[in-house]
């Protein structure tokens, strides 16, 4: 029988801030709450009827203790949401030299890309102390992606992609769940997060290699799904360049400025009319229904490696 903790094991610097914060909270509100349901119990000893008790009101007003109980629990929860709005900011700005992994929800199923090419189901291997930026995408309903251990929880929503990171310090195995009601087998969409030192991470990377890395596979796909005939530099039909791409803006026929990023790319494939790019026509056919999620995600990692070849020098 499998037994759910009630405290789940901290393994990372955010974990131990959001189980600070909880106990600090917790201890906030038993301070403000105690004298309030303690008071309610002597009161109703004192005053019951019958009991002979000097019942009238007291002429006597104490200003800076009436403000006090209200400007000083105001202060400290204007602190607690400070303190907690900084702990989510920080989970929307990964660092720039995150590890990618992509991953795909699913009825009942997680998938998780690495971008050398590996490939797991329901198991996600990361080197501790190194930080990871998860890319999610789901195929059908909306998901969450909850890492108990980590302390964090992001919803994984049909038709764009939605990001987490995070940096797990402590090797072991933990679990991985969906906290969000994905159908009737909810339940059972479970998995095992294993965090590994670095020197084992390489290890079972080695070990599990793919022949082709994520972008490779977005490259095969890019041609053998025609693209390749209207974007490739040597293509004789008038495109956008995809070299060079990601994270520029890119001028639209509406007169907005949009940056290239992840969500741009895959709205190009799946919308290609939502933003067209300025002074090109509306043309391109939408791969909705044609290209999955997966294939998606790998033809947007091919996308991001087409930089410039003096980029890459």
């Amino acid at each position: 029988m499998t037994f759910i903790s009630l405290w789940p094991p901290s393994i990372s610097g955010y974990s131990h801030q959001v189980d600070l914060l909880v106990i600090a909270f917790t201890v906030l509100i038993v301070a403000l709450s105690a004298p309030v349901f303690i008071l309610i119990a002597v009161f109703a000893v004192k005053y019951r009827r019958g009991r002979p008790a000097d019942r009238k009101h007291s002429p006597n007003r104490n200003i800076p203790l009436e403000v006090s109980w209200s400007v000083v629990p105001f202060v400290a929860l204007l602190g607690f949401y400070v303190w907690s709005t900084e702990l989510f900011a920080s989970l929307r700005h990964a660092p720039a030299d995150a590890l990618q992994i992509d991953v795909v929800a699913k009825q009942w199923m997680w998938k998780f890309q690495h971008p050398q090419g590996q490939a797991e189901i329901n198991e996600l291997h990361v080197p501790a102390g190194e930080p990871v930026k998860l890319t999610m995408a789901s195929q059908d309903v909306i998901h969450s992606l909850f890492l108990p251990a980590l302390r964090i929880k992001q919803d994984v929503v049909p038709g764009r992609y939605t990001t987490s990171w995070f940096t797990a310090d402590k090797p072991g195995v933990y679990r991985i769940a969906c906290s969000q009601y994905c159908g009737s087998n909810h339940s059972e969409m479970t998995g095992s997060f294993v965090v590994m030192t670095p020197a084992d991470y390489a290890k079972w990377l080695s070990q599990s290699s793919n022949d082709l890395t994520l972008a490779a596979e977005g490259a095969a796909l890019f041609r053998s799904r025609g693209c390749s005939g209207c974007h490739d530099p040597a293509s004789t039909t008038r495109a956008p360049s995809l070299v060079g791409l990601y994270g520029n803006p890119v001028p639209l026929q509406s007169g907005e400025v949009v940056i290239a990023d992840d969500q741009y790319i895959r709205d190009s494939i799946l919308l290609p009319q939502s933003q067209v790019a300025a002074g090109y026509q509306p043309i391109m056919p939408t791969f909705q229904n044609v290209l999955s999620e997966e294939d998606v995600l790998k033809i947007v990692a091919y996308i991001k490696s087409l930089q410039p070849r003096e980029a890459t020098q």
